[in-house]
């Protein structure tokens, strides 16, 4: 996280006041508390279920009450492979979000099908087809390290976001319509 310089033109006040803007306060505020949704499909949620253990202990920056209700939750973490048959449920979950939301795609099933990517017929060739991801964490699985790093990632996209910005809330994903 960037420090934030103190606004303040007075120099006789420099040093007992401090002047920054809401822009920052919000987003400082909002990045050291991402909720991420309990949401695993399959070998990446064990990665990701380890990441909030003891031993990598994703608490320490902020992220460690998993939500279990997508109204909770401000960050998805699409962990394991999306099937044809759950791609509808994730959309529905996505859609149950709060605004700001943001989705990390964390394995290779998730991002473009991964093994299956030619004869797994039944397996979506990426998540991005059916909802907008902010982090992709490739791997197969990816290790716990990788995984803090794309929450460090979405930190990151969450600092210089502006409270007053509309551009973020107008993208619209992709339909799915099943084959």
């Amino acid at each position: 996280m960037a420090q934030s310089e103190n606004l303040n033109p007075d120099p006789l006040t420099r040093d007992v006041v401090f002047l920054s803007t809401v822009d920052y306060l919000v987003n400082l505020t909002r990045a050291n508390s991402v909720w991420p949704l309990t949401f695993g499909l399959a070998c990446c949620a064990i990665e990701m279920m380890a990441t909030g253990a003891a031993k990598y202990d994703i608490d320490r920056f902020g992220s460690g009450p998993f939500r279990a209700t997508p109204r909770q939750a401000d960050l998805m973490i699409v962990a394991g492979t999306v099937t044809h048959k759950m791609a509808p449920r994730v959309k529905r979950l996505y859609d149950q979000m709060p605004e700001p939301k943001y989705v990390m795609a964390m394995g290779g099933c998730v991002i473009r099908g991964g093994p299956y990517v030619k004869q797994g017929y039944h397996v979506l060739k990426g998540v991005d087809l059916i909802i907008p991801v902010d982090v992709y964490v490739p791997g197969c699985p990816p290790r716990p390290e990788a995984l803090l790093d794309g929450l460090f990632k979405v930190q990151k996209l969450m600092a210089r976001e502006k409270i007053l910005d509309k551009k973020r809330r107008t993208t619209k994903p992709k339909v799915y319509i099943p084959a």
